[in-house]
């Protein structure tokens, strides 16, 4: 489970895990490291908007459709100019959210017997 008020890439591995980003991420995950946006203040989910996916306070952007931008490559200023409603710190929560949700995730391996 991932630690309240802990940055994403600041676990275990995060740098060797930082050291592999493209660099249009890595400056995002420093940025993210230095001011962690508030996540549940910036990506809200209620029924009425988008069928109650999760969305970016004050707008009709999904969570989803950020996450699927930055998989395919896009940096957050193609972000930013493709949905204008958004603002850095919305790409940063996508991030934090992500890295949080990968976190909780995915299983941890045992680990070997000496």
């Amino acid at each position: 489970m991932a630690q309240p008020g802990r940055a994403p890439g600041s676990g275990p591995g995060g740098r060797r895990f930082k050291s592999s980003l493209p660099d249009q991420f890595r400056g995002v995950l420093d940025n993210a490291e230095k001011n962690p946006p508030d996540v549940h203040a910036r990506i809200i989910r209620e029924p009425n908007i988008c069928g109650g996916e999760a969305v970016f306070k004050g707008t009709r952007v999904t969570l989803r459709t950020v996450l699927a931008s930055l998989a395919a490559g896009d940096s957050t200023e193609e972000i930013l100019t493709d949905f204008p409603t958004l603002k850095p710190a919305d790409v940063q929560a996508a991030i934090a959210f992500a890295a949080a949700s990968a976190e909780e995730d995915l299983p941890v391996p045992p680990a070997p017997r000496v």
